[in-house]
């Protein structure tokens, strides 16, 4: 076998994104939160960049309102795609790169710089004795919460139990999930317990007495079952005793033909009516299947819509503008700009503020383009779904993001970060922006309409339906079919399960 080496030419285009260019399409697609949890970071770590303090230097306020009305004119301005404003997004941060990578050394050095700029440059506005924004946020964060296994063994540690139970109890908790569940089989813990390991008799103790000194009711169970019966035991004598009693035959021995709604078999074999079987499923569906949960508190974020979308009755429109009013107004240190300035400051000191002073007028410039992007594609959202906002989802049309990108002249992954993790609040409620991007069909009467649409209709339908005698998903297609939708019935199955919604067997009622 031979090896040669030789050199060759070839010809080809690639695309490299600069660093600046990757933290401003970063900055473009964080929502509202996490953007002032970076700008909260920035501040920490960047001692040249500041923010502008209420009630501050009249004159840094005044340009930097004037510095809004600009942005807002030339966001309220038409669109049109041949305007030097509709350039691609990469190009005009493909400029902010040579703008502030290669002049970073004469725009921060020149004493006229920090003169005319009071926007950026304006000194810090602060009374000897006020109060330190930073150190107050600092001081007004959240405690850790307790996890769920500090909780219980806090719990444990006040149980009045035998102490013989009170190690075994403790390493019975060791193995809870999150979902308050004991899933690991009392064999297995046995073998993976320290020495000196308890007997199996004891370790079962030590399991009742967890599962009944411990709250919430249910903790400790081994599965779905035991979860249900150890809170029916609970409430046993604050419930109706029939509908308990009842509840608990249901769950202790006709378990599978309660889940899968088989009244009937129900009925026949347990001598139950109708109605006494409806109250115990009522009373079993007040329970929780997490009660790991009720101690830990796993409820997702508020959120926290990037745009509010408004009718405006004198134009006859929606109108949108952005919430970020809430981020604070950034500027740069005026004395630490003199200081880059001043000869007299040690080489080293001029290069550590340079740079930390590119790095705070890179992040104001990405958090400006940020807002200008945003409200850009959220005003054509708005228009191009102006029928969802009068008559709600089932007018959703589809709108593609290559659609969006080619009306503002911006490359379709801007549009994709601009999209992303945002949310809207309209009249009709708040949605994620991407809501409002999808594809569709067309129905008889050849107008677009959008997937989104279409399961609210369906939804609808089922919502119409006789519960006694529900849909099936083919007599579901033949409805939709009614209103000029045309869809497969795995089609329906699929958007059916992405709604929650269960097949028409255990919708059935008795």
């Amino acid at each position: 076998m031979r090896f040669d080496t030789s050199q060759h030419m070839r010809m080809g285009q690639h695309m490299k994104l600069a660093p600046r260019m990757i933290q401003s399409m970063e900055i473009l697609q964080l929502p509202l939160q996490a953007l002032e949890e970076r700008i909260e970071q920035e501040l920490e770590s960047n001692p040249t960049l500041e923010t502008v303090e209420p009630g501050g230097d009249d004159e840094t306020l005044a340009e930097a309102r004037a510095q809004q009305e600009r942005d807002d004119t030339e966001n309220e301005r038409p669109l049109n795609v041949e305007e030097s404003g509709g350039a691609d997004d990469f190009e005009r941060l493909d400029s902010f790169e040579s703008m502030y990578t290669e002049a970073a050394e004469n725009e921060f050095s020149s004493p006229a710089r920090a003169e005319r700029d009071e926007s950026s440059f304006s000194p810090r506005a602060r009374a000897e004795g006020d109060r330190d924004a930073k150190l107050d946020a600092m001081a007004n964060t959240a405690a850790r919460s307790h996890s769920l296994m500090e909780q219980l063994l806090e719990q444990w540690s006040f149980a009045d139990v035998d102490e013989e139970l009170r190690q075994p109890g403790m390493l019975i908790i060791g193995y809870v999930d999150e979902d308050g569940y004991v899933r690991t089989p009392l064999q297995t813990i046995l073998d993976n317990s320290p020495a000196p390991a308890p007997t199996r008799p004891t370790l079962e103790r030590a399991l009742l007495a967890v599962q009944l000194f411990l709250d919430p009711p249910g903790i400790a169970a081994r599965d779905v079952r035991e979860c249900l019966l150890l809170q029916l035991d609970a409430i046993a004598q604050e419930e109706s005793e029939d509908d308990v009693r009842n509840a608990r035959v249901l769950v202790e021995k006709h378990f599978d033909d309660m889940v899968n709604n088989r009244v009937p078999r129900i009925a026949q074999k347990t001598g139950f009516t109708p109605d006494q079987i409806r109250r115990a499923v009522d009373q079993l569906r007040r329970l929780t299947l997490h009660p790991g949960k009720q101690l830990v508190d796993n409820a997702p974020p508020s959120i926290i819509p990037d745009a509010i979308v408004e009718y405006d009755d004198d134009k006859d429109q929606y109108i949108a503008y952005l919430t970020d009013g809430r981020l604070p107004s950034l500027r740069i240190n005026r004395e630490y700009a003199k200081l880059a300035a001043d000869s007299a400051t040690a080489k080293q000191d001029r290069q550590f503020l340079r740079t930390n002073m590119s790095n705070a007028q890179w992040l104001i410039d990405a958090v400006r383009q940020r807002r200008q992007t945003l409200l850009r594609v959220i005003n054509v959202v708005v228009a191009a779904q102006r029928e969802f906002f009068d008559s709600g989802p089932s007018a959703l049309r589809p709108l593609p993001m290559t659609q969006v990108a080619e009306q503002l002249g911006i490359h379709v992954a801007t549009v994709s970060r601009a999209v992303a993790g945002k949310h809207l609040q309209t009249p009709r409620g708040i949605f994620a922006l991407r809501k409002f991007f999808s594809g569709g069909i067309q129905n008889e009467q050849g107008e677009d309409v959008a997937w989104e649409a279409i399961r609210a209709a369906l939804s609808d339908i089922i919502e119409a339906e006789d519960k006694a005698k529900p849909l099936s998903d083919e007599a579901i297609v033949d409805e939709l079919k009614k209103r000029g939708l045309e869809i497969a019935r795995r089609t329906v199955a699929k958007y059916r399960g992405q709604l929650d919604i269960p097949p028409a067997r255990l919708r059935k009622t008795f």
